[in-house]
């Protein structure tokens, strides 16, 4: 009763007129930013978190998840009517949904995506609400070796599940814990300032995720895609017939199963559940004939996923202060900014925002839905923007915002660095991710890690802590060992199958 209490309250600080303006104005421009080619909701939330800086902490987050749902929205006008995917997430709802598009249904393709976002999101927040406050109390109990080995779990589960290459993971990991030791250590010590004065502070972690994302992905799309615009399927108001609902409803609450559990989990990501969605509307569809034709399931069960995938993710990061995708990571970079530890003590400390941070999801969520409906053809024209105007526009913006963080100009030069740093990751094939949760959990590892070996005097038995920490070294191993296990499981199989 105390958490429904807190919800209310929460819902009684955002109905304010000026609080819903402002989550009107964040998923307005989430859902603009969101829908351009190639930006997802990571990109889209890196860019305008300086929009947020300087502003009040309640209302920067409400305007914040409105832009964190919003991006998510977005990514699905783009994938349907265009064919490209904003994130590996969409490439699933693209599949589908620009088929449906080029046979004349992009309005119920579009309509599928909307609503279906809004319940499972709905959902997925109502479960955010259930699940968190007993994922806070466990996490209170937790000492320092225990959150040791859970960030230790994060830096392998997003290195080792996640690409093609855990070399490249790895690495990618490595340049991230680089860049988050620069500066003074708790001893007083200066790490890698190369005798400059505006280092000893270190990297700001909102310049690093606006050059990373914002910047080196701004390069690198401008430098491979065409300089003129796309060429976007024409789409009316979306509307579903009675015959689209019947059809829609049923994957809409699976693939909300599918994503909320995902994403809550490291590494989980939206990627497993929306092929999982996709699969499972497959096997269980009425009409197999359509698939791979513009079957309408294909595009309600894996958005849904998509959505409900997003909501899980703030679980572990509100509970635990550990990001699960690059999306939760950008967003503990907003905590961050303003000097807030996303953490078990969260929900005592920061009470009143979290509740209101929650709240405002599910007003958000409605607003996007409202929003959507109407504006989908207003959002396809924004798709054609030649693309120089386009890109021009988003390094203008993101210099900005790295300038407003400290207003000094060494903070362009940081920027302009790590933009280039994105692109090479990109042109070399190695993750985002790895790299950001580097720079956000290394400094905390440390920290952790520090603690555990005081308590200890110095002996490395320190770090093993209690059975928590036993069961997720146990799972690190398992998750680095795979590779060798699953070969030599698989030779057994097949042995085994030609001896009979």
């Amino acid at each position: 009763m105390d958490n429904l209490g807190n919800l209310l309250d929460g819902f009684a600080n955002v109905v304010t007129p000026m609080n819903l303006l402002i989550a009107l104005l964040g998923v307005t421009i989430g859902t603009a930013v969101g829908v351009l080619p190639g930006i997802g909701p990571a990109m889209t939330v890196a860019l305008l978190l300086p929009v947020t800086y300087g502003m009040e902490p309640t209302q920067a987050f409400i305007m914040f998840a409105g832009i964190f749902y919003g991006g998510m929205y977005g990514g699905s006008t783009t994938s349907i009517l265009l064919n490209t995917p904003g994130e590996s997430s969409s490439v699933v709802t693209a599949i589908e949904g620009n088929k449906m598009a080029k046979a004349g249904r992009a309005a119920q393709a579009l309509a599928t995506a909307a609503i279906g976002s809004f319940v499972a999101g709905t959902i997925a927040t109502l479960l955010l609400v259930v699940v968190t406050p007993p994922v806070v109390q466990f996490a209170i109990s937790l000492g320092a070796p225990d959150y040791f080995a859970l960030m230790l779990l994060s830096f392998v589960a997003v290195t080792a599940v996640l690409g093609a290459s855990r070399v490249r993971g790895f690495a990618s990991l490595l340049i991230g814990l680089v860049i988050g030791v620069v500066g003074i250590d708790q001893t007083g010590q200066q790490r890698l300032t190369f005798g400059i004065p505006q280092l000893a502070d270190g990297i700001d972690v909102v310049v690093v995720a606006v050059g990373i994302f914002a910047v080196g992905e701004a390069l690198w799309i401008a430098a491979h895609l065409r300089r003129r615009a796309a060429e976007v399927i024409p789409v009316g108001r979306p509307w579903m017939g009675k015959q689209d609902w019947k059809r829609s409803w049923k994957p809409w609450l699976r693939g909300t199963a599918f994503g909320f559990p995902f994403g809550a989990l490291p590494a989980g990501g939206a990627e497993i559940p929306t092929f999982l969605s996709y699969t499972t509307e497959r096997k269980l569809t009425k009409h197999p004939e359509e698939f791979g034709r513009g079957a309408i399931e294909g595009v309600a069960g894996p958005e849904a996923a998509n959505n409900a995938s997003a909501a899980g993710t703030l679980v572990p990061m509100l509970a635990i202060g550990i990001p699960t995708n690059a999306t939760a990571a950008v967003m503990l970079a907003a905590f961050q900014q303003y000097g807030i530890q996303p953490g078990p003590l969260l929900f005592e400390r920061e009470s009143g925002l979290v509740w209101t941070l929650i709240a405002s999801l599910f007003v958000g969520n409605l607003l996007l839905l409202v929003l959507n409906l109407p504006l989908a053809p207003a959002w396809a024209r924004l798709l054609r923007i030649p693309r120089p105007y386009l890109y021009a526009g988003i390094l203008f913006f993101a210099s900005m915002g790295a300038y407003a963080v400290n207003a000094q100009p060494f903070d362009l030069f940081l920027l302009l660095t790590l933009g280039l740093l994105g692109f090479g990751m990109r042109r070399f094939g190695l993750p985002i991710l790895p790299l950001i949760v580097g720079v956000i959990l290394g400094p905390r590892a440390e920290l952790q890690g520090r603690r555990a070996l005081q308590l200890s005097g110095g002996e490395l038995h320190g770090l093993l802590g209690g059975w928590v920490s036993w069961t997720i070294y146990a799972v690190v191993l398992v998750v680095l060992l795979w590779p060798v296990l699953g070969r030599f499981v698989v030779r057994g199989v097949r042995e085994r199958l030609v001896t009979r």
